[in-house]
């Protein structure tokens, strides 16, 4: 018996993928800076008016260093918003990575009051949302402690209506989580490798070793 007439309204509305990219369709991307990342990813690079998500087990393993490259072009471009960034920035360190730290523009919610952590986790995500859908960043990266579903898609969304690239830095312990971002990379200690977990329009699974 076949499925084709019962999975139709899903395949027409486009929420099922079947596993090609539409004849004609094109990704705009953005080069991440690393020829073997760039290898890897769909259109050669990170997507431009989508959200990626970046896990990493803990901090100081790497995960500034992936994206320097990428910052380093679009801060001279214009604004790069950086949300909720768990500790001060180490100018000296961004300076030598070649990002101009004049258009870096650092936004940290409050995290008093009643609610905590929780409140200030969802300050900063309305903040990346508003970055993203103002069309007035070059990128915004955005540190959450905490994010569902519901926050994540709206994040996507305002992706792609404002055109700008949203990067997320999370913990590993979401990898298991589905997400709507369209990419997904995961970075492992031991061995030194970058995991594509999803990446819209391609395959995950490659492990990479960026040098």
């Amino acid at each position: 018996m076949s499925t084709q007439p019962a999975l139709a309204p899903w395949i027409d509305g486009r929420q099922i993928w079947r596993g090609r990219t539409p004849s004609g369709a094109s990704v705009s991307t953005l080069s991440t800076g690393w020829d073997a990342l760039d290898s890897a990813l769909p259109g050669g690079g990170w997507p431009t008016a989508a959200l990626t998500e970046i896990l990493f087990p803990v901090d100081g393993v790497g995960e500034l260093r992936l994206l320097w490259p990428t910052l380093a072009r679009l801060s001279r471009q214009g604004p790069v918003a950086l949300v909720a960034p768990p500790y001060p920035l180490l100018a000296q360190a961004w300076h030598g990575a070649g990002v101009a730290l004049e258009n870096l523009q650092v936004i940290k919610p409050h995290d008093g009051g009643h609610g905590g952590s929780d409140k200030a986790d969802r300050q900063a995500l309305w903040a990346a949302e508003q970055c993203l859908r103002s069309a007035a960043c070059r990128a915004v990266v955005c540190w959450p402690q905490w994010a569902d579903d519901r926050a994540l898609r709206r994040l996507q969304v305002a992706a792609e209506s404002g055109q700008c690239p949203g990067f997320l830095f999370r913990s590993t312990q979401e990898a298991s989580n589905p997400s709507p971002a369209a990419l997904r990379l995961q970075i492992h200690v031991r061995p030194a490798e970058v995991q594509v977990l999803k990446c819209r329009g391609g395959w995950g699974g490659q492990r990479l070793q960026l040098g």
